[in-house]
């Protein structure tokens, strides 16, 4: 994996990692695949997509890596894309939603797990108008200056217009540049919008993202603030605080803490046995369920794995249960495993399960 691990999004590059290691660490104690053992190699690319270029050129032709793992990041991605598509390598699980990782038909060489920021921003705003009873114009975005911004501006957007929305002319659009913290001028254009917004849809890192949403409260701004996936909840929560209220994250993967569902279970028991103390989270747990498919796929290639059967095992998949509470599903046409959002909102310092229909109590009156 090429991944981010210094810089403002480290901890969701390092919690991928630790998902991925920990799993993989029980295999290879059980004997690994038919006895070969299976091994991570994790380079930083800093959320930097020149540093991703080289990194994956020299992970395929240097490492010889059989396959790319849960890269974080939609710049990142884009820059990874045509570098596997050249090379035939699989690129899988990026922590990333975009919808450029998402073709119809697919890229051979990119399987996801994730549901896309358009499922999340689409659930965001159907919540918001149906549960919420907000007006379309009520809700603005703030959005990181790149592509994983656009895509989760975009997703939103559509699903807006699809409540009523004529213009985009009405929704205050206020963007801070990757990799900073300077989101000043953003929440001005936020504050100086008629009608101030009920609602702000954020599509950021987790540094920016709190910057925005403490100096927001501080200025009078009771907006609800709803950010999907990629914003990781526990530096989130973390850099927030226990005093922060109407917060929302959109999870790809079900709370880490919900012993119910035997894939948390299993999580657990690794995270206990090869995590070193590191807390649970979304992250690891998200890294975690991607390492799950692709043992489950490598156990079912006849023979030695190479690049492309890997892939074949997965197309092959069809549908199976990891444990996750629902099935999931693959074949040639349909790269992505899952579709499912769940939604969480901060209380006390920490991201806990939420159910839509409580929209209006946490929307401001």
């Amino acid at each position: 994996m090429s991944t981010a691990l210094t810089g403002p999004a480290a901890e969701l590059g390092k919690n991928m990692r630790l998902g991925i290691q920990i799993r993989l660490e029980r295999e290879n104690v059980n004997g690994g695949i038919k006895g070969r053992k299976i091994r991570l190699i994790a380079w930083d690319d800093g959320y930097e997509p020149e540093r991703t270029i080289p990194n994956i050129r020299n992970l395929i032709n240097q490492e010889e890596a059989l396959a790319i793992i849960g890269n974080v990041g939609t710049p990142t991605a884009i820059s990874t894309i045509p570098i596997v598509n050249e090379e035939k390598t699989l690129l899988f699980a990026p922590f990333t939603g975009a919808g450029v990782l998402r073709k119809n038909p697919p890229d051979r060489y990119v399987i996801n797990y994730r549901a896309s920021y358009a499922e999340e921003t689409s659930a965001m705003v159907n919540a918001l108008i149906e549960q919420g009873g907000l007006k379309p114009e009520e809700v603005a975005f703030f959005t990181q200056r790149d592509s994983y911004g656009d895509a989760g501006f975009t997703g939103g957007m559509n699903a807006l217009k699809r409540h009523g929305l004529t213009s985009e002319t009405e929704i205050v659009h206020s963007r801070y540049e990757r990799n900073t913290l300077v989101v000043e001028s953003a929440l001005a254009d936020i504050l100086l919008a008629e009608p101030v917004p009920k609602a702000i849809i954020m599509v950021g890192a987790y540094a920016p993202s709190a910057k925005f949403i403490k100096l927001a409260r501080k200025s009078g701004l009771d907006a609800l603030f709803l950010n999907v996936s990629f914003v990781g909840s526990a530096p989130l929560a973390k850099e927030l605080g226990t005093n922060v209220k109407g917060v929302i994250v959109t999870q790809v993967v079900p709370y880490p803490e919900d012993l119910s569902l035997p894939i948390v279970r299993d999580y657990h028991n690794d995270m206990d046995n090869h995590g070193g103390n590191k807390e649970v989270s979304f992250g690891s747990l998200e890294g975690y369920i991607a390492m799950e498919i692709m043992i489950k796929a490598l156990h079912n290639i006849p023979g030695e794995p190479n690049r492309e059967n890997i892939i074949d095992a997965l197309e092959n998949l069809g549908e199976f249960d990891i444990g996750l509470g629902q099935k999931l599903y693959y074949d040639r046409q349909d790269h992505q495993a899952s579709h499912r959002v769940w939604p969480t909102s901060l209380r006390q310092g920490k991201f806990v399960p939420f159910d839509w229909q409580n929209m209006p109590s946490v929307l401001a009156p």
